[in-house]
């Protein structure tokens, strides 16, 4: 009998067609003729997850990987382990060690909730490594260890480990251009030294900032609510957060704050523009408290230094005050509310390339409306300012103040209740 046309390709497009598959789909191809008996043990990525295999009984599942590691006849250079009943075993290690005569570039091992799994010894010798995905798991080199040389993207996610292991990881990892760290522990300094990096996120507590030699750094997302228990020691700091943090960002293109890592920025002499401009941000989000004149201050000296600004998020900070009826705030410094007059007459503040605007949970007080109102006043090709309340009491009030204000381009104001 004449072999099918798919039969009679290459093996190597076989191979390419088998890893567009789930593994066990793969497996499976082995039952159509002798020809496909062994095409799936050839493939280079292994993916163990629950698309793979829905086994809720993690013995099943151990003894799948076995199987399958054990069958497998060309070199590893993809590792996926990722299951919702998988716990640290012994097994685990089982599987490291293997894998660590293999010539992996692609590891991502993560462990649900529950006991951290140890990186075993023979993880750090894994020297081919370009991608890093880890969670649940607790990494402690060996005092030899040099760092992967070849790693360009890294996620960890709830994973500890000590402050010099974090920050001899990303300096000895000269290639690095992306990194993920996401509600990990055993560190309170995110110190990071990568010339190559582009791409930053880090999620979690904190209590101090260090970008140096970040030239290339172009998303950066920070979400930190630790950094708070830094500001009180901090409140006669003479030195400018706000300057050092982008002394080594010239080529930031995005950058997204949640939390209090803008309270961080706003200690120390503000001043009126950074020693350097951003002249490519194009996107800005960040959280502002409208009753504290540093906030306010450190938000508008940013958007100075920001030519190149396209699009800007503001999303009203709650934290020490709330409303207490319409166009007034409980505890407002009386700085705040006069911060326009603290600003430098002769400092231009055009913003001659911001076109969107969005502002969430606007509570219609004064000081936010002199805000919006500076926005429009300075944005000459804006296009769009939408504004989500906080609250629908009194929206058409609000909706007329903001109608009114006096703007220098044709932008749509679009107001959305909560």
């Amino acid at each position: 009998m004449e072999l099918d046309r798919i039969s009679n390709l290459p093996s190597d497009v076989i191979v390419k067609i088998l890893s567009c598959l789930t593994l066990k789909e793969a497996v499976r191809t082995s039952v159509f003729s002798s020809r496909w008996r062994n095409k799936w043990a050839m493939l280079s990525g292994l993916v163990f997850d629950e698309k793979c295999f829905s086994t809720e009984n993690c013995a099943t599942f151990v003894n799948i990987v076995y199987h399958v590691l054990l069958s497998h006849i060309v070199p590893i250079e993809k590792f996926v382990l990722s299951h919702p009943h998988l716990i640290p075993t012994i097994d685990i290690d089982r599987w490291v060690l293997h894998l660590s005569r293999n010539s992996i570039k692609v590891f991502e091992l993560r462990i649900p909730d529950g006991p951290q799994y140890k990186m075993p010894l023979c993880f750090f010798s894994y020297q081919d490594m370009i991608e890093l995905k880890l969670s649940q798991c607790l990494l402690k080199p060996p005092a030899t260890f040099k760092g992967f040389r070849t790693l360009k993207r890294v996620r960890f996610q709830r994973v500890a480990l000590a402050q010099d292991v974090l920050e001899n990881l990303i300096l000895c990892c000269p290639l690095l251009e992306s990194l993920e760290v996401i509600d990990c522990a055993g560190f309170t300094h995110l110190k990071i030294d990568a010339p190559n990096l582009r791409f930053l996120s880090f999620s979690g507590h904190l209590e101090e900032v260090s970008l140096q030699n970040t030239l290339n750094l172009a998303v950066v997302h920070f979400n930190s609510w630790g950094i708070y228990h830094r500001l009180e020691s901090q409140d006669h700091v003479s030195s400018s957060n706000l300057a050092k943090f982008f002394v080594d960002l010239p080529y930031i293109q995005r950058l997204t704050i949640d939390g209090l890592l803008g309270q961080y920025l706003a200690v120390g002499d503000l001043p009126g523009r950074l020693p350097k401009p951003c002249l490519h941000l194009n996107f800005l989000s960040l959280p502002l408290r409208f009753n504290v004149l540093a906030d306010i201050l450190t938000t508008i000296y940013l958007l100075r230094s920001s030519p190149a600004l396209k699009v800007l998020h503001v999303t009203v900070l709650l934290l020490r005050f709330r409303p207490v009826g319409l166009n007034r705030l409980h505890s407002v410094d009386e700085e705040a509310e006069s911060w326009w007059d603290n600003l430098d007459d002769d400092i231009n503040c055009s913003f001659p390339k911001l076109q969107f605007v969005q502002i969430t949970k606007f509570s219609g007080c004064k000081v936010e409306l002199d805000f919006i109102k500076f926005l429009l006043v300075n944005s000459p090709v804006l296009e769009t300012m939408t504004i989500r309340a906080l609250s629908a009491n009194g929206s058409s009030e609000v909706l007329k103040k903001l109608l009114q204000l006096r703007r220098t381009s044709s932008a749509e104001i679009i107001y959305l209740d909560p």
